[in-house]
């Protein structure tokens, strides 16, 4: 972040540029914007109104495949509240490519607006339209990759506890697109991170080994445990998800068996260091993975995270599209 004199002598912060044109994984923000980013929200969130005319004239596309309620409200009010505006297609659980090509989707809104954000099932069909269109296409959550979630989930880590550099952050339950983006951050911003998960749900491979090796610049440890109390000790946060993603509901009735033991609990979250804060991207099952008394304590922070998607997603259209 650069700070600059304006000419009555006010102190301005120029907003950083995002080099890679598209948002499709984590890894498409380097290190250094990265950091600049989780700032840059920080100054969305105090001074809202120094940004509100920044997007003036400029429109999104939404496209939308899942159901969503944090995701489509905070893109919506991030643009509007910038100045611009967006246009919002669900497609009720179909594939964005059945009624026409994929290709052709994005050589058509590429006409008409200045970014598209894509909430879908297949990370595939993230890096088509990124392949198709020469406007930024941002990934609002695919299968493989949450990014936007990671950012305001450390945005909202940084806040809580003045600096990253060192904390534990401890994922229980499925090794999934949640596990997997906050992982590829945590490395680079200097967060311990282990997932925990039964065994045979643990996070791609490929993932944790390019966030090892991403960890190396930074000294952060990326671990693997299949037991929750040991993974948890000495941990600043504990974080879960549901244990069916949207697309796997057949499989709701046998990862019920499974996870069973992987619920975060009372007694699980103390079992974490003394003022350990609980995480969530919601939406959550209350009684499955987190017990409500967890959900409903002064530990949680979820709707910190909520709130927070919307400041760092501004931030994030700023760099992309100011």
């Amino acid at each position: 972040m650069v700070n600059i004199q304006s000419a009555t002598g006010a102190t301005r912060t120029a907003i950083p540029k995002v080099q890679a044109r598209h948002l499709k994984t984590d890894l498409d923000l380097t290190t250094e914007e990265l950091r600049s980013l989780l700032q840059l929200t920080a100054q969305v969130k105090r001074h809202p109104q120094r940004y509100a005319h920044k997007l003036s004239g400029r429109y999104l596309a939404l496209l939308f495949e899942k159901p969503s309620l944090r995701t489509r409200m905070t893109f919506e009010l991030a643009i509007k509240q910038l100045g611009g505006d967006s246009v919002f297609s669900e497609y009720n659980g179909k594939r964005i490519g059945e009624r026409e090509p994929i290709r052709d989707v994005a050589r058509n809104l590429e006409r008409w607006v200045q970014g598209i954000v894509a909430r879908v099932f297949e990370q595939s069909t993230i890096d088509e339209l990124a392949s198709w269109s020469a406007v930024p296409v941002i990934n609002a959550l695919s299968d493989r990759y949450h990014p936007c979630q990671a950012l305001a989930d450390f945005f909202t880590l940084k806040e809580r506890f003045g600096a990253l550099e060192g904390l534990k952050l401890v994922f229980v339950g499925d090794g999934n697109n949640v596990a997997h983006s906050l992982m590829l951050c945590a490395a680079r911003l200097g967060v311990n991170m282990t997932v925990c998960t039964p065994a045979g749900y643990a996070p791609d491979a490929g993932i944790v080994e390019t966030a090892r090796q991403l960890a190396g610049a930074t000294g952060a440890a990326i671990g693997l445990s299949t037991d929750p109390f040991e993974a948890v000790a000495g941990g600043h946060a504990v974080y879960t998800d549901v244990w069916a993603s949207m697309g796997q509901e057949k499989e709701a009735r046998q990862r019920r068996k499974v996870f069973g033991p992987y619920q975060v609990t009372e007694e699980l979250l103390a079992a974490a260091r003394p003022g350990a804060v609980f995480m969530h991207c919601l939406p959550a099952h209350r009684g499955e993975e987190v017990a409500a008394e967890v959900m409903e304590s002064t530990a949680s922070v979820i709707f910190d995270q909520a709130e927070n998607r919307l400041h760092a997603q501004k931030a994030l259209l700023l760099m992309m599209l100011s």
